[in-house]
């Protein structure tokens, strides 16, 4: 008889293509048990990278990245409340081409996805902040540099190439060193300042008790722990110069700035309005991913009041648990003009160096496009409310 596709193969034949597939399995890590080493490549969400990383780096660097303040309550909060937003999407528009590009505060920027400045890199990889930069730098992606780098400002930038810099402050020792380190910042190409106010005390974090870490890496250091100006304050609490701080320090930030000051931290509308009316130029909703505050609301859940508070007056631009496009194209619909992600990048340098911190990058911003395209936007300017609706608590 006949094979149905053609002459029957050979007993040769079928013996070839048995040898053929005894070689490739002994060949093969799976013959003996092992795991194919991971890529950048083969990482299909950002979330398959904070696999990798967990898995490269020590239990106490993992707990110190991943964890919250007190029972996590907001760190969760930040993730469920996206689940609240529902798409409302529109057809027959022409999504051929879908463009990414914004401008803000006088930058062109390719896309709306920022990194977040979050301390000490070199937790998770050597190269630290050095290979954090080159991997934004890759996407042209806007970078902000924490006051609690591993590595010096100077470093950081020269890495940089032509990628965007922002620098994020924490206030301390004192107003000289608060404005030198600004002044400095702004002498090494740094486009905006971005002063955090939700840090006056640090915070307790159980993971790293349990750990044995002082509460944060920071106070390990000697110089990171003067950078912040910390000493014991009220009810023994460890406080930083930030807590004798008011609306006059940003007045007279603003005025030596010689850049856009933004502020960090807010999650009121009585504080943007403030922020905006003591001359910011704009606010970054943010509860420091959970960190500080716990109990305190999630960042995409108040971002609609604080939007219409401050109006056109000045941009508001949010961070706190962005994991997907979606998410980011909610923020956008709801008037944010720009995201910032923290911890993704960071499992994407803790896993595969500068690659993965670019391998993050361009998950999110092709999620976004995906999700601009399949709800009919095929550019920023046309996103609008209309695109969502909230769900019932």
């Amino acid at each position: 008889m006949q094979h149905p596709s053609g002459p029957a193969p050979s007993t040769a034949n079928r013996r070839e293509a048995l040898h053929r597939l005894a070689a490739f399995a002994a060949a093969s890590p799976v013959a003996f048990g092992q795991k194919a080493e991971p890529s950048p490549d083969a990482m299909v969400n950002v979330f398959d990278l904070e696999q990798v990383m967990k898995s490269r780096v020590n239990k106490t660097a993992y707990d110190y990245v991943t964890g919250g303040g007190w029972d996590e309550f907001t760190l969760r909060r930040n993730r469920s409340q996206f689940e609240r937003i529902l798409f409302r999407p529109r057809f027959f528009r022409e999504v051929s081409n879908v463009d990414l590009s914004t401008s803000l505060l006088g930058l062109k920027l390719p896309m709306p996805i920022f990194v977040a400045p979050t301390g000490v890199h070199g937790q998770v990889h050597p190269q630290g902040e050095i290979a954090t930069v080159k991997g934004a730098a890759a996407l042209g992606a806007l970078m902000g540099i924490s006051t609690n780098s591993s590595f010096p400002l100077d470093k950081i930038a020269a890495a940089a190439a032509r990628a965007p810099l922002w620098f994020q402050l924490y206030t301390g020792p004192d107003l000289d060193g608060t404005r030198e380190k600004v002044e400095r910042a702004v002498d090494l190409g740094c486009k905006a300042i971005a002063v955090t106010v939700d840090a006056p005390y640090a915070a307790p974090r159980e993971r790293d008790q349990r750990n044995q870490i002082d509460n944060t890496p920071e106070r390990q250091a000697g110089a990171r722990r003067r950078n912040l100006g910390e000493a014991s304050g009220s009810q023994g609490l460890a406080t930083r110069f930030q807590a004798s701080l008011n609306w006059k320090f940003l007045r007279d930030l603003v005025a030596y700035a010689k850049v856009p000051v933004l502020v960090k931290g807010i999650l009121t509308p009585e504080d943007a309005v403030l922020s905006i009316e003591n001359g910011a130029a704009g606010v970054i909703v943010s509860n420091h991913g959970g960190r500080y505050l716990d109990g305190a609301v999630s960042t995409i859940e108040v971002l609609p009041e604080i939007v219409d508070a401050i109006g056109a007056r000045g941009a508001v631009l949010i961070d706190g648990g962005f994991r997907r496009g979606t998410d980011i194209l909610k923020a956008l619909a709801i008037g944010a003009r720009g995201v910032f992600v923290g911890r993704p990048p960071l499992w994407g340098l803790g896993a595969f160096g500068e690659a993965g911190v670019a391998k993050v990058l361009e998950i999110l911003k092709k999620e976004l496009a995906w999700a601009m395209a399949l709800s009919g936007h095929a550019s920023l300017s046309t996103i609008d409310r209309s695109l969502i609706r909230f769900d019932r608590p």
